[in-house]
């Protein structure tokens, strides 16, 4: 298992520190993890789950390995895994 969570460091809502919780194996055992912890499926984003501070602890006792948030950015695209946003150009200047 190739789950990766990194430390709690992006503001969000409730006024709580967040982390970013990807597989680099497959968005499968990404799914399957994130059930496991108790994470709902609405809180995926493309290649990603977004999980409180609060579950931090929690996601490393169930075999979440603690990377640094560039590590885990660099296996994740390593792995093919990585989903960048697409933008359709309605954003800029016209």
């Amino acid at each position: 298992m190739s789950v990766l969570i990194d430390p709690p460091a992006w503001p969000g809502p409730r006024g709580l520190l967040w982390s970013h919780l990807v597989s680099d194996t497959s968005v499968e055992e990404l799914h399957a993890f994130a059930e496991a912890l108790g994470v709902p499926r609405r809180a995926f984003d493309r290649d990603h789950y977004d999980v409180p501070e609060t579950v931090y602890a929690r996601a490393v006792a169930l075999g979440a390995e603690e990377v640094p948030s560039r590590e885990l950015v660099a296996r994740l695209t390593a792995a093919g895994l990585r989903r960048r946003r697409i933008r359709d150009g309605s954003d800029s200047p016209a």
